[in-house]
């Protein structure tokens, strides 16, 4: 069984080849269209040959209907979505596709690429991660698409990361988390260069990779590192009462990215909003409390703790509670030297 590390190196072996007629002895042909190219179909056409139906497929760049017609598959051209005819296009103005998840449902207009998720995603993931359920591929689907596919629908639509309906607050709609529709745009010709048709298709090759190369380091992180975190974050939520009768503290005993992971699991275990605190190690064997956030905001909790900004021996003798190490001035955080310690931090300020 393949990892996605060796799948990336699998995918850079496998030499795409780009015509700008039908190759007559091509065996699967994915079309787009030529001239310049963007994010959005270049991973559509990476994603696509991590199929089984479209590995190793070669590609044809042309906007003519006639040869386009000759594909096994067109994206991002042809001003036509029929995914029964494999027609993967969304600049048409009727087309108004968004993402559903079992989990969210986004507002974001689909672009080539996220249509090309959409329908075959998740048997990319299942192929990309084994060993992973069906429970799995779900909750890795609807992340792969937050955090990576979407922001490439986003800026392919002309729809802003964020914007302000009622001319007040600002909404964000969408996170950016990578620069890759600008690095795929560097890759065309400039404008002092010959801009032939094999100097467009030479870039079209390279965004292909490099936007293959993302996809498959976004599904790796998440299978290999983002739900391994998630589980643990899971486990100690399930098992909060045994921490404190309350159920408002979590006890993590190995440090992970766990607030990733929170509120979701939260809202899937029907408790959104009931833990206050987490206690887990530092990195100089002492434990910290942290006061657990509100979602969508980026410094404010739920409940701050208690003797903001006080240290060492004066936030002992404040909060009587022996080994305590800091308080942060905005209540989100503190130390102690034991974990018991810790745990007392957390019970007083559930009381305060």
């Amino acid at each position: 069984k393949a990892t996605v590390s060796v799948l990336y190196w699998i995918l850079r072996k496998m030499s795409l080849k780009v015509h700008a007629q039908v190759p007559e002895t091509a065996e699967r042909i994915i079309g787009t269209h030529d001239g310049t190219f963007h994010a959005d179909e270049s991973l559509a056409v990476a994603m696509l040959r991590l199929t089984k139906e479209f590995k190793g497929a070669e590609v044809l760049r042309t906007r003519n209907p006639d040869l386009l017609a000759k594909c096994n598959i067109v994206v991002d051209v042809g001003a036509k979505y029929d995914a029964d005819k494999l027609l993967f296009d969304h600049h048409q103005r009727e087309f108004q596709g968004t993402m559903t998840t079992a989990s969210n449902e986004y507002k974001t207009r689909l672009s080539s690429a996220g249509l090309v998720y959409k329908h075959y995603g998740r048997e990319i993931i299942a192929g990309l991660c084994p060993e992973a359920t069906e429970e799995d591929i779900e909750i890795l689907f609807d992340r792969v698409y937050r955090t990576f596919i979407e922001h490439i629908d986003g800026g392919d639509n002309g729809v802003e990361a964020y914007s302000s309906p009622s001319g007040e607050k600002l909404i964000q709609n969408y996170s950016v988390t990578t620069s890759l529709p600008s690095r795929v745009s560097n890759l065309a010709p400039r404008w002092n260069q010959p801009t032939t048709p094999e100097s467009f298709n030479e870039g079209f090759v390279k965004a292909v990779e490099i936007t293959g190369e993302s996809f498959l380091q976004s599904v790796d992180y998440f299978a290999k590192a983002w739900m391994p975190a998630r589980d643990i974050v899971v486990k100690c939520i399930k098992d909060r009462h045994n921490v404190h009768d309350s159920g408002k503290i979590l006890k993590l005993d190995t440090f992970c990215p766990w607030q990733e992971h929170l509120f979701q699991v939260e809202k899937d275990l029907g408790i959104a909003g009931e833990l206050l605190y987490a206690l887990f190690p530092d990195m100089n064997k002492g434990w910290r409390v942290r006061a657990i956030g509100i979602e969508g905001s980026a410094f404010g909790q739920r409940k701050p703790l208690p003797w903001k900004g006080l240290r060492d021996q004066e936030l002992s003798k404040e909060s009587g509670i022996s080994g305590c190490v800091f308080v942060h001035a905005a209540g989100f955080i503190g130390g102690n030297d034991t974990y018991e310690g810790a745990l007392q931090m957390a019970i007083k300020a559930l009381a305060n």
